[in-house]
């Protein structure tokens, strides 16, 4: 499966606002957050009407999606389901790739790995992978931190999405350079060496059955993707709506979880942890050094943050709203199937921003 490369939005964009009148809170501010049990299928909703949306904006919205390929799509309100829709014969129980979008479910294990002492981010790689594992000179290869990992700052070379030593070449010094590439993996082999366990072992019992996530990785040779229902999907977007925390229990805490959700260096502000950023003043995109003087989706809230796949994977969470958006299914535009910053984005909050007033 192809779902790395993606291609700039070059028409659209520019001629959007960079600011949106979306990104003031809507639920009521003495509302709790909602939390679905991890045991059953139960999940509280919430209406449309209650919270004073445009009613006649939903069927656009839903004609909307079904026409670009999705699967299905929900939006949270403080942890409640305001929508939830399948289209083009997908259903609640069936799996999807989140393609991309699973980098954020590396990043938080990591984070996890480290608050129990297990690593240190900023520590060399090769103190949990040994000396050798790049083709980089050793005085190169120790430059590079788990956190250049996390920001796709490692300077390695990013022409081949195969992660093998030999394809592990130097282009730049370890933090010199933004550039999306597949080497992001080797976090999964840091945390499976720093915790004595495999990867998935250790993410299954820290993340996914704290929060009562289904699915399952896949590890392939070139690309490690993870798929679940569209309600997993939700929940880890609302781990992340609530600071880390999930009912009583602090999955990821605070400090991390800021940082990764944060601008994490110079080069591209609209990056962080494997998380993309909106409200900056400029970003990149995968597979290309330009460098754009726009926020990343202008007409969406400022202060969005999102988990973002090829095909238009989507978590989006708003927090100025309380609110967490998902999009899975097929690529909206059949003939560019694996940009993630297409006019899709655009186009949907268009949609969303009728409905949410």
């Amino acid at each position: 499966m192809k779902i790395l490369k993606f291609l700039p939005l070059l028409v659209l964009l520019p001629f959007l606002s960079c600011s949106s009148s979306n990104d003031e809170p809507t639920p009521t501010p003495t509302e709790t957050m909602y939390f679905p049990n991890n045991t059953d299928n139960n999940w509280e909703t919430k209406s449309i009407a209650s919270l004073g949306w445009n009613q006649s904006a939903v069927q656009p919205l839903k004609d909307f999606l079904a026409e670009k390929h999705s699967k299905s799509f929900m939006i949270l309100v403080n942890g409640r389901i305001v929508m939830e829709e399948y289209f083009n014969g997908h259903s609640a129980t069936e799996t999807w790739p989140w393609n991309s979008a699973g980098k954020t479910l590396v990043s938080t294990t990591t984070g996890i790995a480290q608050q129990e002492g297990l690593l240190n981010i900023n520590n060399k790689v090769s103190q949990y992978l040994g000396n050798g594992w790049t083709s980089e000179p050793l005085e190169k290869e120790n430059l590079i931190t788990p956190r250049h990992l996390l920001t796709m700052t490692s300077g390695l070379n990013d022409e081949s999405n195969w992660v093998i030593k030999s394809n592990l070449t130097y282009l730049a010094d370890a933090g010199t350079r933004w550039s999306y590439s597949n080497v992001f993996q080797k976090l999964i082999d840091v945390v499976a060496a720093s915790s004595n366990q495999t990867f998935e072992n250790y993410f299954n019992a820290k993340l996914k059955n704290k929060i009562g996530m289904d699915g399952f990785w896949n590890f392939g040779t070139i690309f490690t993707i993870y798929h679940s229902n569209t309600r997993s999907m939700a929940r880890f977007g609302l781990l992340f709506l609530n600071k880390g925390k999930w009912k009583n229990e602090q999955i990821i805490n605070e400090t991390y979880l800021n940082e990764a959700i944060s601008t994490s260096q110079n080069i591209n502000p609209s990056y962080g942890y494997l998380w993309w950023l909106n409200g900056k003043s400029k970003y990149m995109v995968p597979g290309s050094q330009t460098v754009y003087p726009t926020a990343l989706v202008p007409n969406a809230p400022a202060g969005m943050f999102a988990a973002m796949g090829a095909e238009d994977q989507r978590i989006y969470v708003i927090p100025s709203k309380n609110m967490v958006v998902i999009r899975m299914g097929d690529a909206s535009d059949p003939q560019n199937p694996n940009f993630a910053l297409s006019g899709f984005d655009a186009a949907l909050w268009d949609k969303i921003n009728v409905v949410v007033r």
